[in-house]
């Protein structure tokens, strides 16, 4: 990143399930070609269906509903502007515009997300001060969401880094930093990732299937004002 080498688009696969482009445009085709929910969605849904459904503000599935197609959306901003700077070899202003447009929608979402967890974690604990469980929260459960936030926390803030670098387009300073891009962009991303290798959510909501979610969204839902 350092060094002025000169890039070799030839071997570039832009679009498909087998695009190879940026680290952007990847998942996003991943999304398109065979997409599966969000993480963040899917283990806050069962985590919703765990804890009790009826102190969310919404039905479980609105999460997947709502969720998904944002995070999907993002992607592809990202990697529209992804595919935009291979083909101008960097040099399109409006190539940079909507990857920023796409992280910047990214981050939004994110704290959105955040912003729902917390009401629900507070509408959970006053319902708890009324009509307290019958039975303990796992200590798996707990591990997870310890190591669930970190996880969002970090991706948050590689999001919020790369608005910063690519603020100032491919020809900035920042983007230019491989020192500050690999302790904001790989070590945030690896250790996001490592956070749920180690505290994997599989076995906390292995009881918790499909079948249960759907049952949940289907009752009267009547949670507290």
């Amino acid at each position: 990143m350092s060094n002025n080498v000169e890039a070799d688009y030839s071997n570039y696969v832009v679009y498909g399930p087998d695009a190879n482009c940026t680290l952007a445009l990847c998942p996003a085709e991943l999304s398109v070609y065979q997409y599966r929910p969000s993480l963040a969605a899917n283990v806050f849904t069962k985590s919703i269906v765990y804890l009790g459904p009826q102190y969310a503000r919404f039905r479980p599935r609105f999460y997947y509903w709502f969720f998904i197609p944002c995070d999907l959306l993002s992607l592809v901003l990202q990697s529209v502007g992804g595919a935009l700077s291979s083909t101008s070899e960097g040099g399109s202003n409006a190539a940079v515009n909507v990857s920023i447009a796409g992280l910047a929608f990214q981050v939004v979402v994110i704290v959105v997300f955040i912003a729902l967890t917390f009401e629900y974690v507070w509408r959970y604990r006053k319902g708890q001060r009324l009509t307290p469980r019958t039975t303990p929260l796992s200590r798996g459960f707990k591990i997870f969401s310890y190591f669930m936030a970190i996880s969002i926390t970090f991706i948050l803030i590689r999001c919020c880094y790369r608005i910063d670098e690519l603020s100032e387009g491919y020809g900035g300073d920042l983007i230019h930093n491989e020192g500050l891009f690999i302790a904001l962009e790989g070590v945030m991303v690896l250790v996001a990732a490592y956070t749920l290798i180690i505290a994997h959510p599989g076995p906390v909501f292995a009881g918790l299937d499909e079948e249960k979610i759907v049952q949940e969204t289907t009752t009267a839902h009547d949670p507290e004002k």
